[in-house]
């Protein structure tokens, strides 16, 4: 797999990953200072808890962050192609470039793509062949941030004991039940298209076979091709 770096210049992919970076960043300070530190050092939660949630919030970002700069698969402008396989390149008429086929042209990146699945502006990258497991590794640990702080909004109010709140900062105080409120409803927005976009993609890895079209005339096959 390729080790390059990867930068797509994109007005709109920075303001859509500037904006997955604000959610992180706002359930990473405001769940610990409103819920886990609190109840930790009440003595209601382990310190498990609070450092799962942390490592959980590194991870994400982490592979975020791996996603977003790892080349997806880029083609170079002159590739060498190996003598066996050259029945399956061809000519892309964009770039004007030869590509295998199963490759795409990104208009966003402007340039084509080994196996692309789509460009993703919550990255701001392709998702191609060598960084879709990246993206899947994105996926599944958002799911499990998402799915951690919608149990501790839970729990803050429906199970876990009162907090002595004469300690607590003022504003943390005044605002409580807002900030909840919006990191709960970040959650379950994170986490409903996440799972379905997790859910799709692991579908169209299980699913993927080569698809036979048979050329027939009469009781007879005369040609088979394959689509890749």
């Amino acid at each position: 797999m390729s080790k390059r770096i990867h930068f797509v210049v994109d007005p709109q992919g920075w303001c859509c990953m500037g904006l997955i970076i604000f959610i992180w960043l706002y359930n990473t300070i405001f769940i610990p200072k409103v819920i886990l530190l609190p109840h930790y050092e009440e003595g209601n939660i382990s310190v498990v808890a609070v450092l799962c949630y942390y490592f959980c919030s590194l991870f994400c970002i982490g592979s975020l962050l791996r996603a977003s700069v790892a080349d997806p698969g880029k083609l170079p402008e002159n590739p060498k192609i190996p003598t066996t396989e050259r029945d399956y390149w061809e000519l892309c008429n964009k770039c004007n470039l030869m590509r295998p086929k199963r490759s795409h042209h990104c208009s966003r990146c402007g340039h084509c793509v080994r196996r692309m699945d789509h460009h993703c502006p919550w990255i701001n990258n392709c998702v191609g062949e060598d960084n879709h497991w990246l993206f899947l590794q994105l996926c599944f640990y958002t799911q499990i941030l998402s799915s951690y702080t919608l149990i501790l909004d839970f729990c803050h109010y429906y199970y876990f004991l009162p907090l002595k709140k004469e300690n607590w900062d003022v504003f943390v105080f005044r605002h409580e039940l807002a900030l909840l409120r919006v990191s709960a409803f970040m959650g379950l927005i994170i986490l409903g298209g996440i799972s379905r976009l997790f859910y799709t993609q692991l579908m169209g890895i299980f699913t993927e076979n080569p698809v036979f079209l048979w050329m027939v005339e009469g009781n007879r096959i005369i040609s088979s091709t394959v689509i890749l």
